[in-house]
């Protein structure tokens, strides 16, 4: 399986995805909350995490990348033993890489060309109004 990066999970937690992007987040935090008997789970650790912690952390801190390469870490380990967590973690990440490239995963690319005088504003999301000379 390929690694879920931790762009995409940032980017879905912080909320740069948009409405696809907060479900997609909604749909890996009931992934992870599914568990897997023990026994169904060959050769797996007797601690396997379930990435919840990991889950929970990058929630509160959604721009940490640190956070969200502990989650993917997880994902990973535990999609290594848990074959229907795998084959759900994937469908999972086809959607949730969807969303996020429909929105453009927070990338900005102004340009300005020709002979411009004046003001020019550059960015995306502007949540607050934007003054000028104002004491």
């Amino acid at each position: 399986m390929e690694v879920i990066t931790a762009e995409l999970l940032t980017a879905l937690a912080s909320g740069t995805a948009g409405a696809a992007g907060q479900q997609a987040w909604m749909s890996l935090r009931d992934l992870v909350r599914r568990r897997t008997a023990a026994d169904r789970m060959t050769g797996a650790p007797e601690e396997l995490p379930s990435g919840e912690e990991e889950l929970v952390a990058l929630g509160e801190q959604a721009e940490s990348t640190e956070r969200a390469r502990a989650l993917a870490r997880v994902l990973a380990l535990r999609a290594t033993y848990d074959e229907a967590f795998r084959d759900a973690l994937a469908a999972w990440r086809s959607t949730a890489e969807d969303a996020a490239a429909r929105t453009g995963a927070g990338d900005v690319d102004n340009r300005v060309t020709g002979g411009r005088q004046g003001t020019v504003i550059m960015g995306r999301d502007f949540h607050s109004p934007i003054t000028f000379n104002q004491p």
